[in-house]
């Protein structure tokens, strides 16, 4: 199937809705506590179950629009639906909030792995969105992999030292934020690196 064309605010808000919402029903619902069969359950790991299908929706609605989920939304989703069943399972949020850890870490490794092979396997996975010299490519995915590497130190100390309702909020927000600070400081100062439509490099 080729990829559509789709509104890109439209595209955003499928992207990003299914974590505001989960923000939003868990300070709706961070105090409650719920039985079903016999156990309780928090508010939180009720927010983060009912997370799951809400990503799911959005992510199958995005499928239909563009017709096309890249690698990251696909693993990402996984990890979302492995670690919220986790939660669940065992009715325990620490695995939900390692999550981010594990994800983060796991992003660093392999493009640390690509990196010892010579190659930028970010390259191969956002090449057709940024038109980029093969040096420019190693040098984000270099820069990348300590960004994500130190996304996965800083969850693992939020969730650890913090309350519940810190980490909520960083995650929601403070993480998001400073991927794309991160990842727009980096485009910008590779700016020589990106090959213009005209360019004979391209």
């Amino acid at each position: 199937m080729n990829e559509k064309t789709v509104n890109p605010v439209l595209k955003q808000v499928l992207e990003l809705g299914p974590t505001v919402i989960f923000f939003l029903i868990y300070l709706r619902i961070k105090d409650e506590v719920y039985t079903f069969g016999g156990t309780d359950y928090s508010g939180f790991i009720v927010a983060t179950i009912v997370f799951v299908p809400i990503l799911l929706v959005a992510m199958g609605i995005l499928w239909i629009l563009t017709g096309k989920l890249s690698r990251i939304q696909v693993f990402t989703a996984f990890m979302v639906i492995f670690f919220g069943a986790l939660t669940a399972w065992f009715n325990d949020e620490r695995f939900f909030k390692m999550k981010t850890s594990i994800v983060n870490g796991l992003f660093a490794v392999i493009l640390g792995i690509g990196l010892l092979r010579g190659k930028s396997l970010l390259q191969y996975v956002m090449g057709d969105m940024i038109p980029m010299e093969q040096e420019g490519w190693m040098i984000l995915t270099k820069r990348l992999a300590f960004g994500f590497a130190v996304l996965a130190v800083a969850n693992e100390i939020v969730w650890r030292t913090m309350s519940t309702d810190a980490w909520v909020k960083i995650e929601t927000f403070a993480f998001p934020a400073a991927l794309f600070l991160f990842l727009w400081a980096q485009i910008v100062m590779l700016q020589k690196y990106v090959i213009e439509p005209d360019d004979p490099k391209s």
